[in-house]
């Protein structure tokens, strides 16, 4: 069967509308392809352009609604939940509010357009009190001109094809294998964007004589303990001035990570990568100064510096402050 063209004739607007509430959702499914095609079909007057621009239009505004709401009920606690399941590392939850806080109308008619703003927005609309009926205009707004940027797109190529039929054979032909490339194509580039920034923060990992140095010299440096209570039980020791918290327990408090100084962290994973992936969360909500330890807890004790002994820890109670 001929995708998208076929199934969306014979489905028509229920289609669009679940496949663009879907993707307004949050879910890595990209909805651009049926737009496209939708446009397309429009120019041979088996879909109506301002019907599919409306249904489509309401399912934006649907799935936008529901995490505005979400938002104002939940705040902070959805945010770092969209935080945590975003593939986009250039998501970011702090400058996704600043830029809100800064220039609320302007964020929301351009959020479509910005790959992982257009998820944020409506929570942090919601999250920092305002009111629906604006909220909904401009973002109904924004919405409107990124669906009909995209529709008349779709609508340009099926004028094309209107005077070369030959084109329709062609696309139909070939329209479900690049629809699954474009979703295939959507994913991996989100994967190895991701695993760029990962290899990036390993890259920036803080060596051990160099975090020594620092200490010694009386800098002010911020160290989270990433290791599970459990890792405690036979070595229950900390980097100096450390504070032991899990990567959620450490998210959840973020607001209290001061911002001007380096966030050292630190675990006993193979190649750090616990506290990479926790600084990669940390860098989305907005603090950028943060650095893995290079080797971790183990290659500090190896090399024979500092520790502090810590209390005796419960492996039932996780997520507990222990040192200072």
């Amino acid at each position: 069967m001929a995708l998208p063209t076929d199934i969306l004739i014979t489905y028509g607007y229920l289609l669009l509308f679940i496949w663009v509430f879907v993707e307004q959702c949050g879910l890595p499914v990209p909805a651009m392809p049926v737009l496209l095609a939708a446009g397309a079909l429009s120019a041979e007057h088996r879909l109506s352009f301002p019907l599919a621009l409306a249904v489509c239009l309401a399912a934006t505004l649907t799935a936008d609604s529901s995490w505005f709401l979400i938002g104002r009920r939940y705040g902070h606690v959805v945010l770092r939940l969209l935080c945590k399941l975003s593939l986009e590392p250039t998501t970011c939850v702090r400058r996704t509010q600043d830029s809100f806080g800064r220039r609320r109308a302007v964020t929301l008619m351009t959020a479509k357009f910005v790959p992982g703003l257009a998820l944020l927005a409506p929570p942090v609309a919601g999250g920092n009190g305002m009111t629906y009926a604006r909220f909904l205009l401009f973002d109904g707004m924004g919405a409107a001109l990124w669906l009909t940027a995209i529709l008349a797109v779709g609508r340009f190529f099926g004028d094309l094809i209107k005077h070369d039929p030959s084109l329709l054979a062609w696309v139909g032909r070939f329209a479900g294998l690049l629809l699954i490339l474009a979703i295939l194509a959507f994913l991996a580039g989100r994967l190895i964007r991701r695993r760029a920034v990962l290899k990036r923060l390993i890259a920036s990992r803080l060596e051990p004589e160099e975090l020594k140095r620092l200490l010694d010299a009386g800098e002010p440096v911020y160290i989270v303990d990433l290791r599970h209570p459990l890792e405690l039980l036979p070595d229950p020791f900390t980097l100096p001035g450390a504070l032991h918290l899990s990567p959620d327990a450490l998210a959840a408090r973020h607001q209290e990570i001061p911002r001007d100084r380096d966030i050292v962290l630190y675990c006993t994973c193979p190649s750090e990568a616990t506290a990479a992936r926790t600084a990669m969360t940390l860098q989305k909500l907005g603090i950028e100064r943060v650095r893995p330890l290079r080797g971790g807890f183990d290659e500090w004790k190896r090399l024979g510096f500092p520790l502090d002994a810590i209390p005796p820890v419960n492996p039932a109670v996780a997520a507990v402050p222990v040192a200072q």
